[in-house]
């Protein structure tokens, strides 16, 4: 009996770090940042971000090869104080926001890369078009408990995709050469989570 015993404790024993190392998180909107930046005129950048998204993510810590990360973006939440540049960019020469409401990060694949880092490679949905891209993320920080009792994590995580790739295709020529809007766009997200 008593060996039937302890082999049980040992199969509860190696099951329960699996699950005491993985936890469910939520992104916090008030406390993270979706933005991105453009070359505009060939001379300088222009930034924006996206104001409301939601996001869950899934820590692995005994494997943080085995997390997860879905976030949602609301793409008529563009913001890069300017409003006539703003309704620009909801239209149809660009994101199209009445046919495409959200965009969309799906993870595939996580890999370490160098000390705490990690490459999060996924699908993003934009413009009705799918392609793979790749996070370069930070560090994730230790846990930290906020003054109402939420535990929190966070990080930074940035990428670069063309936006011709997505279907974003409107521009205009400069007659010094070069183009009004670069394709070209780099993607960083500040990440504050709240476990579930």
């Amino acid at each position: 009996m008593k060996k039937i015993i302890a082999s049980i404790a040992t199969i509860v024993g190696l099951a329960l770090p699996a699950f005491a190392f993985a936890s469910t998180w939520t992104i916090d909107p008030d406390h993270s940042n979706i933005g991105f930046k453009v070359k505009h005129l060939m001379v300088a950048n222009v930034k924006g971000s996206f104001e409301k998204h939601t996001g869950t993510v899934e820590i692995n810590d005994k494997d943080i090869t085995k997390s997860k990360v879905e976030v949602s973006i609301d793409t008529n939440s563009i913001n890069t104080n300017v409003q006539k540049r703003d309704e620009h960019l909801r239209s149809a020469d660009f994101f199209d926001v009445a046919k495409y409401p959200t965009m969309t990060f799906v993870s595939k694949n996580v890999a370490k890369a160098g000390k705490d880092r990690l490459k999060v490679t996924g699908d993003l949905t934009l413009h009705g078009v799918t392609r793979q891209v790749v996070l370069d993320v930070e560090p994730i920080s230790k846990e930290s408990k906020d003054p109402w009792g939420n535990i929190r994590r966070g990080t930074t995580a940035t990428t670069k995709i063309d936006r011709k790739d997505f279907g974003l295709t409107w521009n205009k020529g400069l007659e010094t050469g070069g183009v009004l809007v670069g394709d070209e766009i780099t993607i960083t997200l500040e990440i504050e989570m709240i476990r579930k």
